[in-house]
Order: C-alpha cells, then structure tokens, then sequence
C-alpha cells in the first residue's frame, strides 16, 4: 500500500560532454553508428520524485520547453520501471530546468535515468543492474551513460557503455546560446552532408569514362578508434594534473585525449547552419582553452582549462562579452555517484 506524503527524493541530474565524436553509417533501425567518450560535469538540473495514492504519472516542470505528457523521458522510463515491478500508487516528478533543453549536454537523459533512481527509492524496490540499462537504452541512446558515470566510451548508437579508468577531475567552461539544435535535423544534415562528400565522380585511367566511388564509411571511424586506443595504451601515473609545458597523460591524461586529434562531427554540420556557435568556440579558445569542442549535436559547447581559477576567469570574460557561460569540473565515477543523491 503507498501511504500519503511518503518523502520525497530529491536528486541531482548531471550533464555530459563528448571528449570527440564520430558519426559511422547509418543502420538499418534508421540510427547512425556512433563512436565517442562521454564524461560527466558538474552542471546539473534537480528532479524530485514523490509517491502518492491513485494512479498514472505527472511531470511538473515550469519550463515551457519540456514536454508534460507521454513524450517526455522520465515520463516513459518510469513508466517501463513502473510497470516492470507491478507497482502501484501515482508517481509525481518534478523537474528543475538549469541545463539548456537540446543543449547537446544530455540534459533529458539525465532526467530520466535520475528520474528511475527516484523512483526505485521512493517505492523501495530496485531493478537489477542489467534490467535498469535495458530499460534505459529502450528509452534513448544517451540514457545508460548516467548509470555509469565519469569517462564512459560509447559505441553502437551510443547507448552501448563501457566504463573507462577513473580520470581525475579537470575545469571547464560550458556556454549555452540560446539557440536550440534538433539532434534528428543535425543528423538528416549530417546525412545530405556525406551523400554530397563521400561520393564523387572520379576520371578513369582512361579518362574516357567515368565511374562513381563512395568512400568507406566505416574507415572514419577506424581513425578515431586508433585515436583512443592510442591514449589509452599510454599508462597512467595517477599523479596530479600539472600545468607545465610537458604534455604527458600522466599530468594530463584528459588533455592528452584530446590532443589526440580528436573532434566532433557534428561541428561540419552544425557551425555552418548557426555560425555563432563557431564563433562560441573561437570565444573559448581565445580565452585560453586548451580545448574546445561542441558537444553533443549542441547548442552547448565547452573548454577544457589548465586549472579552476583559469576557467572561472575564462567564464567571466565570456560572460562580459555577453556569452552564457558558467565554469565547472568534470566528475569522477566516484564523484558522480557521492553527489547524485541530494
């Protein structure tokens, strides 16, 4: 029986980053094979989870944007987790928006899977570890990330996770225009982009004839997997991160990833449709990011910093010139998991 006015919990809903993305063919589901590594921050919106007398499944929030019905994230993964362990009572979830919606940061992910740990408190009863990703991955690509946490290497669609070693925590400055990216239009771009680059009329030794070649998809996402195994085959020291002039993982293994080569794909598509997210990033890098990157599909982008008082000082001057722009860390695994529970 669900008692009235049980106690509410209350959790924080991290965002990600992408450390490089790469985009492969397109799957027969209609998906893109995807390549990337994601990496939890500690921008975060607030979900609060209630269970009460009655039936069904509300979403409060006061941000216009996010949707109240069956649409919406947590609205389906509670759903899913609801019915999967025959659970009674109405579950009331609020959302307190801080992260930008379709902000490439996994801001709705995040809801969702922080959503599913709200509830499976609130009712007190708890899905297997295997249960909770197959129903996370159900809902979205981006969701099983957050019940991993920290660095996480992401393939298939991206909902395919794999922890990675526990990196410490670098600074960094998140900017969030207010222009919103549809993830699904920078893909169907992404696509129309490709079909145009990837195929290409080529003379024969002849030159009497022509023939049509499509370059492999799939090498693309060879280059990048070289680019990882490559950071990961350095041993890290665990020593602390340095800002001096050598460039080793063991002062700075995130940095070190980065310098890899690495970039987003989405940046071809996206900067050319909103130029001043390109100039977001020309912004970041002038203020003396080590890195700088979109991240996801965006709108959001963010700059990797040598130590904490330079991001802060980067996001005031951003800020002034009248960026949205607010400094913060990256989070362990560890991190992650202590702070999730408010």
């Amino acid at each position: 029986m669900i008692k009235c006015g049980c106690m509410t919990v209350t959790l924080r809903s991290f965002a990600k980053i992408n450390l490089g993305l790469r985009i492969g063919a397109a799957r027969n589901d209609g998906f893109h094979k995807l390549l990337t590594i994601y990496q939890t921050i500690g921008l975060h919106d607030i979900i609060k989870v209630n269970i009460e007398r009655g039936t069904g499944i509300e979403i409060r929030c006061a941000d216009p944007q996010v949707p109240k019905d069956g649409s919406n994230t947590c609205y389906r993964i509670v759903e899913s987790a609801h019915r999967f362990l025959h659970a009674r009572g109405r579950v009331i979830v609020e959302i307190e928006k801080r992260l930008p919606v379709q902000g490439g940061l996994g801001g709705a992910s995040a809801n969702a899977v922080a959503a599913l740990l709200g509830f499976e408190r609130a009712l007190k009863k708890f899905l297997s570890a295997e249960d909770r990703l197959r129903i996370a991955a159900e809902v979205g690509s981006d969701l099983p990330l957050f019940l991993v946490g920290g660095t996480v290497l992401g393939v298939g669609r991206g909902e395919q996770v794999y922890p990675m070693e526990d990196l410490p925590a670098i600074a960094c400055v998140v900017v969030t225009p207010e222009v919103g990216v549809s993830t699904p239009k920078a893909f169907a771009e992404w696509d129309r982009l490709t079909c145009e680059k990837l195929m290409c009329w080529n003379k024969s030794d002849s030159g009497s004839s022509e023939k049509l070649t499509v370059a492999n998809a799939s090498d693309r996402m060879v280059e990048l997997s070289r680019a990882y195994s490559a950071w990961l085959s350095v041993p890290y020291s665990g020593a602390p991160l340095s800002v001096d002039s050598r460039r080793s993982r063991a002062e700075n293994p995130l940095l070190a990833l980065v310098r890899a080569g690495i970039m987003n794909d989405f940046e071809h598509v996206v900067f050319p449709e909103y130029p001043e997210l390109c100039e977001v990033k020309r912004a970041l890098e002038r203020a003396g990011a080590k890195y700088a990157s979109l991240s996801g599909s965006g709108s959001a982008l963010y700059g990797l910093f040598g130590s904490r008082g330079d991001a802060a000082r980067a996001a005031a001057r951003l800020r002034k010139q009248g960026w949205a722009a607010e400094a913060t860390v990256t989070l362990t695994r560890r991190q992650y998991w202590k702070k999730i529970f408010v």
